[in-house]
């Protein structure tokens, strides 16, 4: 069965009547998913999950998410509608499952409410890319999100980024380049796009990480991801030029 059938179908044994929608977004609504592409689902629902329906959802997702089940990696966030309907920021994300969570989630259990900054970013896509898995169109559930919070959920993750910028290099790079990106264009274009984009405006001391980030996102798994020392030696130095010049446009 197609990964996506089984997310929904799984979502619908779940919760059936509470969801209201299921849409995608990221890659799949803006390019197409490349080899190491999660598949993101933003499910908006009438009421909160309890306890059993966060379990019984965690323990689906772990069996259909990521190289272990041969499978993409899934990223799905449930939201309640009243969260973001009236729109407010920030909102709160009822279930947040990512595959790079895998580890707590086994150790410590389900995913429990929290504010989520990054709902601005999931609620754009969704309407942007249009595609309604289960329900009514996006628009006819969401609100859309004003520019301005728009802007502060894409900076806000920005020390989380770092944090992660040696474990998981690639994609903080092409994440930077987005964010750039669609600050200083107001568009929210693919990781490659978004590549493409700033590669036009960095000097050329600072393009060859950011070309190779975008080489391993169109063409490689990332158990087949390196990097040599002198690009790493050349990370940190891009990764300073290029917030300095999202701070700058932030700033504007």
């Amino acid at each position: 069965m197609d990964q996506i059938q089984r997310i929904v179908g799984l979502v619908d044994r779940v919760l059936g009547p509470e969801v209201i929608g299921s849409y995608l977004h990221g890659s799949s609504v803006l390019g197409g998913l490349r080899p190491a592409s999660d598949v993101d689902v933003l499910v908006v629902t009438r009421r909160g999950l309890d306890d059993q329906e966060r379990r019984s959802l965690l323990d689906g997702l772990l069996a259909i998410s990521g190289s272990r089940n041969q499978a993409r990696p899934v990223e799905l966030t449930v939201v309640v509608q009243s969260e973001v309907r009236p729109w407010r920021f920030p909102p709160t994300g009822d279930f947040l499952y990512g595959e790079w969570l895998r580890d707590d989630f086994e150790t410590n259990g389900p995913p429990q409410p929290e504010p989520m900054p990054d709902l601005a970013l999931l609620v754009t896509m969704a309407l942007r890319g249009d595609h309604p898995l289960t329900g009514p169109p996006p628009a006819d559930v969401l609100d859309p999100v004003p520019h301005a919070d728009f802007v502060r959920a894409t900076v806000a993750g920005i020390p989380g980024l770092l944090d992660d910028l040696t474990g998981d290099t690639r994609n903080v790079l092409l994440t930077f380049a987005r964010i750039w990106t669609t600050i200083a264009t107001g568009e929210i274009r693919s990781k490659d796009a978004a590549a493409d984009w700033a590669l036009g405006h960095l000097p050329p001391e600072h393009r060859p990480v950011l070309e190779h980030a975008r080489d391993l996102y169109l063409h490689r798994t990332y158990s087949e991801e390196s990097w040599s020392d002198e690009l790493m030696a050349q990370v940190r130095p891009h990764v300073d030029h290029v917030l300095a010049e999202i701070n700058h446009r932030h700033q504007e």
